[in-house]
């Protein structure tokens, strides 16, 4: 025997667990997503890294008696160790001027691990102190 309200029980249980599949279905795209997002954050903190890094060699270069090992050892000493590994930096003086230049290598999802085939750069520059 039909009744009105066995067929609204019976159309209510066709979308039992639409939910869930929906969910299932987009989970790869949220984490596509999350990881992107991750990956631009570490190559956004690796700009911030390389640019404070060049900052500091560049100052601790103008007031030294060896410039160029003041401001090499300035610009490593505050680099987390996952990117210390792959940095490279460059210091020089010419008319009253130092310059450091810092460059790091992006990580890969997980610092430490693998770096992309680009680095980031960080220049810096700083006026040498008169001493005397």
């Amino acid at each position: 025997m039909w009744t009105p309200t066995r067929m609204r029980v019976r159309r209510e249980d066709r979308d039992r667990g639409q939910v869930a599949i929906e969910f299932l279905g987009m989970t790869p795209l949220i984490i596509l997503t999350l990881v992107l997002l991750w990956q631009f954050v570490l190559v956004g903190y690796t700009f911030t890294l390389a640019g404070n890094a060049a900052d500091e060699a560049a100052r601790a270069g103008t007031a030294a008696e060896d410039r160029q090992a003041a401001c090499e050892a300035a610009a490593m000493e505050d680099l987390p160790g996952a990117w210390e590994g792959a940095a490279s930096v460059s210091c020089g003086e010419s008319g009253g001027l130092v310059t450091a230049d810092v460059r790091l290598e992006v990580p890969v999802l997980f610092p430490g691990a693998v770096g992309f085939p680009f680095q980031v750069d960080g220049h810096a520059g700083a006026v040498v102190e008169e001493t005397g």
